[in-house]
């Protein structure tokens, strides 16, 4: 599939630039991260009042925002059933009705702004052509029956194959999620609001008196007594151990234009390796068929560049495949019980606020989350709030995920030290476009070689907490199998937890 890695929400809009903090700053909330959470977060706060800035290291919306499938839906595959039997109904109802309202709030805020962003509302249809799925999925529609949902079960699905069960979710919606987003940002600088893009937030800092005081990669630091953190994966743990209460995944989609018709709807599957459907009208008229899924715990994937591959295939099978335009990845974090983290960071900073954890499903529970957010610095009780607090403790929702997932992050972590690499000798042997582990003068190296044929080396022992590195041949990266970080080629930071770059590696023999 030789076409690059580019999503097509990123390349069908022009990217304003915004400036680099420049100087020492007072607001009242300051706002870590350029997502959905961030973006929408500072648009409610500013609108409530409050002088907001919002610091993102890299370009606002270039993350996991930028790579979705943007889908506006509160029906998040199986969710519901699993939480109203590990949790309880009220927890159940809790998120359904936070997603749910989502959905009516950016509708809202499209039509009070005049947001031209494609949007239109849209069936979501959850579905298995494995009989082994049936009962969750009977399971699901009974649950969200009783929360509310406007659902229905059924033995077929508008696409053009079999299947064995579905329920489908009524009054869900789609957009174009950064002509959305765009026309939001636009909304927060001036009147002592900011938006600050290459502005890397480096730590925060507790002083004498309230409020807290963000250093930044600039020089210049934030001093605010909120803090809202909304880096995908919080870029400061403050005591919270969410490295070991959250881990990362991986998922890809094609872009693709066919000659059939596509009959509308939103889809995914129950089973896996998952499948993901939508489509969206092209600014020239065409209609973009979009298929996700081949999700995997990062740096655990193999070879990459067959996640397309098999989606590719998913999508010849089903229909005559014109022309495939676009491919992207992306990545996020689930929480040990599938439910997001969004409320105070820890117990003893009550002015810090995290959101991560959203699953997949960020376009409703980044929206959700700004709206809790907003309500905790407002001072209102939120009725949605207890079901996402970071401090829960649910033993019987997650307990037996929280081992199995660290269990795996040690086995990575051990396994990666003692498998041994190609040893290379002499001059490094690699083609234009290949990277791979080596063993160079007795260490593991990372190698790659560019299209003008320069050779860049790195250590790949990750900078967060010491496991070995993975090449990434779909997006020529090093990704960490224990919790999630990714470097570029030469060894700068694409994704957090880990904050250093890779040590880059001098070599002759290139």
């Amino acid at each position: 599939m030789n076409i690059p890695s580019q999503s097509y929400w990123m390349a069908s809009v022009d990217f304003p630039e915004y400036e680099q903090l420049s100087g020492n700053l007072d607001v009242d909330v300051a706002i870590i991260g350029g997502g959905i959470t961030g973006i929408t977060s500072a648009f409610l706060l500013k609108q409530s009042g409050f002088k907001t800035a919002v610091l993102e290291a890299s370009r606002i919306l270039h993350g996991t925002t930028g790579h979705t499938t943007a889908k506006i839906t509160a029906q998040h595959d199986i969710i519901y059933s699993i939480i109203n039997s590990k949790m309880d109904e009220e927890s159940a109802k809790q998120y359904a009705e936070a997603n749910q309202a989502a959905i009516q709030a950016i509708d809202t805020i499209i039509q009070q702004n005049n947001i031209d962003c494609d949007f239109s509302w849209q069936p979501a249809y959850i579905y298995t052509q494995d009989e082994n799925y049936i009962l969750q999925l009977q399971n699901e529609y009974e649950t969200a029956l009783k929360l509310g949902f406007s659902a229905s079960f059924s033995e077929e699905v508008p696409l053009p194959f079999k299947v064995k069960a579905a329920v489908r979710f009524d009054n869900q919606a789609q957009f174009h999620p950064l002509k959305y987003l765009l026309a939001l940002a636009s909304f927060i600088p001036g009147n002592g609001s900011y938006l600050f893009e290459n502005t890397k937030a480096i730590d925060i800092h507790t002083k004498s008196g309230p409020g807290y005081e963000i250093s930044t990669d600039t020089g210049f630091r934030i001093k605010a007594p909120n803090v809202i953190i909304a880096t995908h994966y919080p870029f400061y743990d403050g005591d919270g151990m969410y490295f070991a209460r959250i881990y990362p995944e991986r998922s890809y989609a094609i872009g693709i234009t066919i000659t059939d018709t596509y009959p509308g709807g939103m889809y995914i599957t129950a089973e896996n390796p998952g499948r993901s459907w939508r489509s969206h009208p092209m600014d020239n008229g065409e209609e973009l068929v979009i298929i996700g899924g081949e999700h995997h715990k990062t740096g655990q994937g193999g070879d990459t560049q067959i996640h397309y591959q098999n989606l590719l295939e998913t999508a010849r099978n089903t229909f005559q495949v014109k022309e495939v335009l676009y491919r992207w990845s992306t990545q996020d974090y689930t929480t040990m019980d599938q439910v997001p983290y969004i409320g105070p960071l820890n117990s003893k900073d009550p002015g810090i606020y995290v959101a991560t954890g959203f699953r997949k499903w960020g376009m409703t529970n980044g929206t959700a989350a700004a709206m809790i957010l907003r309500d905790y610095i407002l001072g209102n009780e939120n009725e949605w709030a207890p079901v996402f607090i970071p401090s829960r403790v649910k033993p019987g929702a997650s307990a037996g995920k929280f081992v199995t997932e660290n269990v795996d992050v040690a086995k990575h972590l051990i396994k990666s030290k003692l498998k041994p690499a190609e040893k290379a000798e002499g001059k490094i042997e690699l083609q234009a476009g290949e990277g791979k582990v080596l063993e160079i003068e007795g260490k593991k190296r990372g190698a790659y070689r560019d299209m003008q044929g320069q050779l860049h080396i790195v250590d790949t022992t990750c900078t967060h907490m010491g496991c070995e590195l993975s090449w990434n041949s779909a997006e020529l990266s090093w990704d960490c199998p224990c919790h999630g970080s990714r470097f570029t080629y030469d060894g700068k930071v694409m994704e957090g937890p880990a904050q250093k770059p890779l040590g880059k590696i001098e070599n002759k023999n290139v």
